[in-house]
């Protein structure tokens, strides 16, 4: 995809009424604009870093078209941004619809019990295809409206030689799961049971 300029008065005009759903230290980063698409700063925060050769903006883009092509749900990409400020890029996107699975989980009637085998289901998946998405976890994962399971938020991400070997795997798994002990959900969360599913992989 070409990256096009995009001027500030362009990108004011773009981001007018949107809602911020993600900052940082250097300011806000993710708008859901009026008409339901996203918008995604990128800042280069290293003078020297890997992002000079490939932009996390890039990784993020090319990340998103080899999901595609996997058939696996995710964001749309409608635009690559180069902005005025040195290391800076954007890129607009279509979001996945649905519920992220942390959404879905909070809710009273959600059981585990029955969620757990679908989660397995996609993290082999994953694995398979030789996918090592370090930020696998359940803020990432989305469940469309006709039940699919899909990711976003996929800059993090590696494409290796399929399937996974047992080492990714396991590192895969320590990130989901430090996940879930850093969120305080290790008391609603079948550990165990995930920890024992992959235990012959």
């Amino acid at each position: 995809m070409q990256c096009s300029r995009l001027p500030p008065a362009a990108l004011n005009q773009m981001i007018e009424g949107a809602k911020i759903l993600e900052a940082d230290s250097y300011g806000a980063k993710v708008y859901l604009l009026q008409d339901g698409n996203i918008v995604k700063l990128f800042r280069r925060k290293r003078l020297l870093s890997s992002a000079l050769l490939r932009p996390y903006s890039k990784r993020f883009i090319d990340n998103a078209a080899q999901l595609e092509k996997l058939g696996i749900p995710t964001l749309k990409v409608l635009a690559f941004y180069r902005l005025e400020k040195p290391g800076m890029t954007a890129v607009l996107y279509r979001p996945l619809p649905g519920e992220t699975l942390r959404q879905i989980a909070e809710k009273n009637a959600f059981d585990w019990t029955e969620n757990l085998p679908k989660l397995i289901e996609l993290i082999r998946r994953l694995h398979a295809a030789g996918i090592y998405f370090r930020s696998l976890h359940l803020g990432n994962i989305v469940v469309t409206p006709e039940n699919q399971w899909g990711l976003i938020d996929v800059a993090d991400m590696s494409f290796v030689r399929p399937p996974l070997s047992k080492k990714l795997v396991q590192r895969n798994l320590q990130h989901f799961l430090r996940y879930i002990e850093r969120e305080r959900l290790g008391d609603k969360f079948p550990t165990q049971a995930l920890k024992e599913a992959f235990l012959t992989v």
